[in-house]
C-alpha cells in the first residue's frame, strides 16, 4: 500500500520496503562527517547536483550542524550559509528540505519555496509551530533529549522507545490541534540526539511501532558514531556499508524515509532488495 506525504508543492508517495531517499547536504564548516566540504554555496550546489543524479528523491540543506558538542550559531549565520543554495535548489523542481531549529531560518526558508522543515527540536521553538502552520510545508518532527552541546554527556531514559513514542505522540497532537494534518509529518526518533548505544538500538528496532502513530517514519543513521559503534569503523566516512545495512533494516521494518550521505550506494542497495523480493523494480527518482 502507498502512503503519501503532502510536502509544500509535492505529494511524495512511499511504500514498505520502498522508501524515499533524502541526500544530505551540509553547508558547514563543522559537521561531524562533511563539515567543510560544502560550506561555499558553488560546492553545496554542485554536491546537491550530484545526490539527485545518484538518485535522491529530497534534498535536505543544513546550515548549522548538530553533532555532539556542537555550538550553536546565529540565525544570521545560518542564513547566510544556507540561503543561496537554497534559493537554487528549489528553482529545480524537486523536493527540498531545511534542517533548521530556528524559526526565522524557517520562515525565510519558506518565502523562497522550501517544501520542507525538519526540525531536531520538534518545533518546540517559540515561532516554530506558528512557521509550519501558516505554510503547506512538509514537516519532520524529531525527538532529542537535552541539546546538541550537552545532549550526549548523560543520556538516561526508563523505557526509551516508550519515552520517546509518548514525545512524539504529543508532538503530533500538538501539529494536528493547531491545523497540522498528519499527512504532511513524519516522525524522527532522533538517534544519536540524546542516547546511547543501547537506546539507538533499541529504537531502531522498534520502527513499526512508531509507524503506529499515524504519520511515516524518517531515519537518519547514516555515518553516525552507532555504526561505527557497531562495525569498528573509527572515521565517519568508514562507515558507509553500516550505514547502508542500516538502511535496508530500516526499510524492511517500514521507515518512510531515508536521510543519508552516500545515495548511490543506498539506492542500488534498495533496488537489490526490492529485485530479491520480487517487488516492482525500485527506480531511483
Amino acid at each position: 500500500m502507498s502512503v503519501i506525504w503532502s510536502a509544500g508543492r509535492f505529494s511524495l508517495t512511499w511504500q514498505t520496503g520502498r522508501p524515499l531517499v533524502m541526500g544530505i547536504v551540509n553547508t558547514t564548516p563543522d559537521s561531524f562527517s562533511d563539515g567543510g566540504q560544502h560550506n561555499s554555496a558553488t560546492s553545496a550546489i554542485a554536491h546537491a547536483e550530484i545526490l539527485l543524479k545518484e538518485g535522491a528523491a529530497i534534498l535536505d540543506i543544513g546550515g548549522e550542524s548538530t553533532r555532539p558538542g556542537a555550538q550553536a550559531v546565529s540565525a544570521d549565520e545560518e542564513w547566510a550559509r544556507v540561503g543561496a543554495v537554497l534559493a537554487e535548489v528549489v528553482r529545480w523542481n524537486v523536493p527540498v528540505s531545511v534542517d533548521t531549529m530556528k524559526p526565522e531560518v524557517m520562515q525565510r526558508a519558506l518565502d523562497l519555496g522550501v517544501d520542507i522543515l525538519n526540525d531536531v527540536n520538534g518545533f518546540r521553538a517559540l515561532g516554530a509551530l506558528e512557521a509550519l502552520v501558516h505554510s503547506n510545508a512538509g514537516a519532520v518532527v524529531m525527538h532529542m533529549q537535552g541539546e546538541p552541546r550537552t545532549m550526549q554527556e548523560a543520556p538516561q531514559y526508563t523505557d526509551v522507545v516508550g519515552e520517546v513514542f509518548g514525545f512524539l505522540d504529543a508532538r503530533l497532537n500538538e501539529l494536528s490541534t493547531s491545523g497540522v494534518a498528519t499527512q504532511r509529518v513524519l516522525v524522527d526518533p532522533g538517534f544519536g540526539f540524546g542516547k546511547t548505544q543501547a537506546h539507538n538500538v533499541s529504537l531502531m528496532q522498534a520502527t513499526q511501532r512508531f509507524s503506529a502513530l499515524g504519520a511515516g517514519v524518517l531515519v537518519g543513521v547514516s555515518r553516525k558514531r552507532m555504526i561505527g559503534e557497531m562495525t569498528g569503523q573509527a572515521t565517519p566516512q568508514d562507515r558507509v556499508y553500516g550505514s547502508v545495512a542500516a538502511a535496508l533494516y530500516a526499510a524492511s521494518q517500514g521507515a518512510a524515509v531515508l536521510r543519508v550521505h552516500d545515495v548511490r550506494a543506498t539506492c542500488d542497495a534498495l533496488a537489490v532488495m526490492a529485485a530479491l523480493n520480487a517487488q516492482v523494480p525500485f527506480k531511483p527518482v
